[in-house]
């Protein structure tokens, strides 16, 4: 089901501030590379399960998201594919669907990117409201900094 597409996806809610990190990034980026980059810019948004089939034709594939790692607020994450765990965590409803299990479920069909990789922050405040915390804004330059350098690996 590959299809060769090379997409960098920012994932989060941007209704809970820092949980919005990996769309913001999204942003950003997009408007750093604009419209010359060979990569699609794809706001996943909070689309959980609605994903897979995008994360299925990928060859290439970043992720940019809020990561809760428990590490100091701010702390940049950045995992390869074989660190990024594929599992079902504890959920509160049987509805919901994490991104990790979209990974999962890629990976048991055997259509998980060759090429994965994640870049994201450890959030401070994920309550309601559209600004992120002073530290994500602050790390917010380092994190698009590293997209735009595996992109140029990935090239």
């Amino acid at each position: 089901m590959q299809t060769g597409r090379k997409v960098v996806l920012g994932l989060g809610n941007t209704l809970n501030r820092d949980e919005g990190l990996g769309v913001q990034a999204l942003n950003r980026l997009d408007a750093q590379l604009g419209a010359q980059s060979d990569f699609e810019l794809l706001d996943g948004g909070v689309l959980g399960l609605n994903l897979l089939m995008i994360v299925e034709e990928c060859s290439h594939l970043l992720l940019l998201d809020a990561v809760n790692v428990d590490k100091a607020p701010g702390t940049i994450v950045e995992l390869e594919k074989e660190e990024i765990p594929l599992y079902a965590g504890v959920k509160l409803s049987q509805h919901q669907i994490t991104f990790q299990e979209v990974l999962g479920l890629a990976n048991i069909r055997g259509y998980l990117p060759e090429h994965l990789h994640l870049i994201g922050t450890q959030p401070q405040d994920i309550s309601i409201g559209l600004e992120l915390s002073e530290c994500i804004e602050k790390a917010m330059p380092q994190v698009v900094a590293r997209a735009v350098a595996v992109l140029q690996r990935w090239k």
